[in-house]
């Protein structure tokens, strides 16, 4: 892959000339089709019935056919009527291939001499071979237009499509269009977890007349009468072709398998069952051979090579780019979310609602564009994401917008398992993936603001009014981010999602909006937001405290989003696993063992960023709740809590010098709201490796069992390897960078030191003793102490027991006691990176007790 590659929140991800994903942004996937105007997408929502297809050849563009040879099955008598002939077609840019009886030419001369007012165009006079003849009689023909759009000859080429336009318009290589023709599918063979009784298919089917259209990567069928796409196989690695009765149970049959459905096929004799079984075989493993295996890192994509890419750090320029996007679309939408809030605002902040995301969705669909949505599908008893209510909002909003939840809980015994993959693609042209959900509490810019509000003399201008009953508490003031935010202008204009960032930083912030009350004048908001009380098994909530908990399994009408770091670093040539339990912990530990580097002296750093507190439901003031606890419970395990965790085996290899390797910390920000100092902690959301300033992996997984084991939840994630390399340093030596990959990790870094406003810190050489030990570690620990010391904040190394814990937050804060000095110890923090605290309740078993609900529940949940 090239200089391109991934993101932090997300990804822009781009289809190649090649097609494919890999990390990029802007590419026209316009087809040529013979003579005419171009075939959007949406054509295969408006197919006609096969027998109502109208002009099948572009005007003007003349047919011509080949004989290249013939086929004999048979002897005697019969041996001309059942020759079989191979023809190829060519009409402009399109070729294909058809075989026909040689009867099958007398079916359709006599058809054509029943209308003896046309006798005098026929080629009657015969000369030569047979092969030529018939070529010279097919070309007589179809140079003739009433004869070539004569219905006898349409139903005549029925068996192969005549028209090149019926599907194969749709592909950017017109040649390789594949096989199409009638057939007969027997039902069922979906297989459908908890649903597959041995033996039903074999006995309760149907038998069904479908066109079937084989394509380079998928075939599908067709119902012929209404034109309707009734079904779509795709190749995959585990797909086959099976011929005969002993495979297929059917006579003149042709079974075709994948990892999803057995699909049986039944043909009018064995050879055609044997041209289809060959005609499907070839073109998977020469046109779709890509998608029969997998790839390096057992990945279902190839390589692709020159693909242009964007990253993006934090939601606001990634929302803003996701907006000019879906705002460009010209034929479909897709998006697959693990949550989605339809009233979010991509672009803020937002005086109006346009850059709303149902709206824009809405806008789209009625200019044609077909809107796809494919949601999780939640157990409602646990989770309160209220999937339902984001599929019912836009599936009213128009016709064509289609949103599917799933897995069916009950129906497939799927309850361990969610769709945790973020990706938006337009057009089959733009894509975007990486950690970051449509949805509430995803959106922040660099700046973190714990607040929004406007200073006393600055007029407050209302947002949008509720229009639905349905609307949550109004938010309080400390808490109702909404549209508060910097708005993105200049940096993605012109080619948006191409272009590349100005600078570090987001531009000033230029206005403010706070949602409108929705009570009588003068009156005050609830002065408490009563937490939700249902058990959250989620992983991807934001960082909900209790005092920014609204009812999340209501609908949303207000604009909220709280803060969030959405960028994780783990640099250097190895991975390492903050949430794997025994078996992942195992595995990484097998990557990162014997830290060979480390036993050579060689400068060797992995720079870990981890939310401080998980994103559950709790006070930690008061313990954290069992969800927190079971959660921290985990994590320090893997991390530094018992033999088999990370640092501990780092420990017994080489006592305490793993600190001159590994750096694990957190992100924290304060401000200000009504003249009291406040703080919290910056939630990490993003998924990011970054390897040797090379080599980049954006995605949605976790570093957990749930993601990584590959039969829990489904992810999707891009591995980019710079191409275009830069001079840089590495462990104070002249080095060869990826720019794509550096230019990610220095983004980052002066976001996390604060160094966009000091050059005099430098940040080039990652591995230098220097930077490790003097500015990384040394940044971390004091800001650390500074937020310890004003404001007694959780989670920290000083409290390690429940008792040390109430004893803790009893002593009242510098910054509620000294104010005036508080700041003065506040204007000494740099930046937003801290110290993990490791040591944080070391006494204690986080373990929830079995008596309580989150006891109950199997472990895997949490892991």
């Amino acid at each position: 892959m090239p200089q391109g590659s991934l993101l932090p929140p997300c990804v822009c991800v781009c289809r190649g000339g090649g097609g494919g994903i890999c990390a990029s942004i802007h590419l026209d996937l316009s087809v040529r089709p013979v003579g005419g105007p171009l075939y959007p997408f949406l054509v295969v929502y408006d197919l006609k019935p096969l027998k109502s297809q109208g002009p099948v050849f572009a005007k003007g563009v003349p047919v011509t056919v080949r004989v290249e040879g013939t086929e004999r099955y048979t002897s005697g008598s019969k041996v001309r009527s059942n020759t079989l002939y191979s023809l190829h077609l060519t009409h402009g840019d399109f070729t294909w291939t058809m075989k026909k009886k040689f009867k099958n030419f007398q079916e359709l001369h006599r058809d054509l001499l029943r209308h003896k007012i046309f006798m005098s165009f026929l080629p009657l006079s015969r000369s030569g071979p047979p092969m030529k003849y018939l070529e010279c009689y097919l070309n007589s023909l179809l140079a003739v237009s009433f004869y070539r759009n004569y219905h006898a000859m349409v139903t005549y080429g029925r068996e192969r499509g005549w028209e090149p336009g019926l599907l194969g318009s749709l592909h950017t290589d017109p040649g390789s269009r594949g096989r199409e023709g009638m057939i007969q599918k027997r039902s069922g063979g979906h297989r459908i977890q908890g649903l597959n009784c041995f033996g039903h298919h074999q006995i309760c089917y149907r038998w069904s007349k479908r066109w079937l259209v084989v394509k380079d990567s998928f075939l599908l069928y067709l119902k012929p009468e209404s034109g309707i796409i009734s079904f779509v196989l795709l190749f995959d690695p585990g797909f086959s072709v099976l011929v005969g009765k002993k495979s297929t149970d059917t006579k003149y049959g042709v079974r075709l398998h994948n990892n999803t459905r057995t699909l049986v096929l039944k043909c009018s004799s064995y050879r055609q069952a044997c041209w289809w079984g060959k005609e499907i075989t070839n073109l998977a493993e020469e046109k779709g051979k890509d998608f029969l295996r997998l790839h390096r890192h057992q990945a279902f994509a190839p390589l692709r090579e020159g693909t242009p890419t964007r990253w993006f750090v934090n939601g606001a320029g990634y929302f803003a780019a996701v907006a000019d996007a879906l705002m460009q679309a010209k034929e479909e939408i897709y998006i697959t979310d693990w949550w989605l809030s339809p009233e979010i605002h991509l672009k803020r902040p937002a005086q109006t609602d346009d850059y709303r995301l149902d709206i824009i969705l809405k806008h789209k669909a009625e200019d044609g564009v077909r809107v796809c949505v494919l949601l999780f599908k939640e157990v409602e008893l646990a989770l309160g994401i209220n999937s339902d209510y984001s599929k019912r909002a836009l599936m009213l909003l128009h016709p064509n917008i289609k949103v599917m939840r799933h897995p069916d809980h009950v129906s497939s015994v799927v309850f361990l398992w969610a769709h945790h993959e973020k990706l938006v693609v337009v057009d089959q042209c733009v894509a975007f993936l990486g950690g970051l959900d449509l949805a509430y509490g995803r959106w922040d810019d660099h700046q973190y603001r714990l607040s929004d509000l406007p200073p006393p003399s600055k007029v407050r201008v209302p947002c949008s009014s509720p229009s639905s009953p349905a609307g949550p508490s109004v938010l309080r003031a400390a808490v109702g981010r909404g549209d508060l935010s910097p708005c993105l202008t200049s940096s993605l204009r012109g080619c948006p999602l191409l272009s590349p960032p100005t600078s570090s930083s987001d531009p000033p912030f230029t206005g403010f909006c706070l949602p409108q009350r929705g009570g009588p004048a003068g009156e005050e908001p609830p002065s408490d937001l009563a937490p939700n009380q249902q058990l959250w098994l989620g992983k991807d909530y934001s960082n909900l405290i209790t005092k920014d908990w609204v009812q999340l399994d209501r609908p949303f009408e207000g604009d909220w989003a709280k803060g969030r770091n959405p960028l994780t670093l783990l640099w250097g040539p190895c991975w390492l696993s903050w949430g794997g339990w025994q078996p992942l912990c195992a595995w990484v530990w097998g990557v990162m063992s014997p830290m060979s580097p480390c036993s050579e002296q060689t400068p060797f750093r992995v720079y870990v960023m981890l939310p401080l507190l998980p994103g559950f439901e709790g006070d930690i003031a008061e313990g954290g709740g069992n969800s927190i606890q079971a959660i921290l419970h985990f994590t320090y395990r893997t991390l530094c809590r018992g033999d088999a965790s990370i640092l501990c085996r780092l420990k017994a290899a080489m006592g305490d010098e793993w600190k001159n390797y590994i750096s694990i910390c957190g992100v924290r920000t304060h401000g200000e709201l009504n003249g009291s100092l406040i703080t919290e902690l910056i939630y990490v959301h993003s998924k990011l490796l970054i390897v040797d300033d090379r080599q980049v992996i954006i995605g949605s997984a976790n570093i957990n069992d749930r993601s990584l084991l590959g039969k829990r939840d489904s992810e999707l994630a891009v591995l980019a390897e710079d191409t275009e390399l830069v001079p840089s340093l590495m462990a104070g030596e002249p080095y060869q960078a990826g720019k794509f990959a550096l230019s990610l990790r220095l983004d980052c870094f002066r976001l996390l030191l604060g160094t966009s406003s000091d050059s005099s810190i430098e940040i080039q050489d990652p591995a230098s003793d220097h930077f490790f030990h003097e500015v990384w570690k040394a940044t971390a620990l004091a800001n650390a102490n500074i937020y310890d010391q004003v404001f007694r904040c959780l989670p920290t190394n000083s409290v390690q027991s429940h008792r040390a814990l109430r004893e803790y937050v009893a002593v009242e804060s510098l910054a509620s006691v000294r104010p005036d000095l508080a700041r003065q110890h506040l204007a000494q923090v740099r930046g937003h990176v801290v110290q993990f605290p490791l040591k944080f309740m070391a006494q204690e078993s986080l373990l929830p007790p079995l008596s309580s609900k989150e006891g109950m529940i199997p472990v895997e949940v949490w892991t």
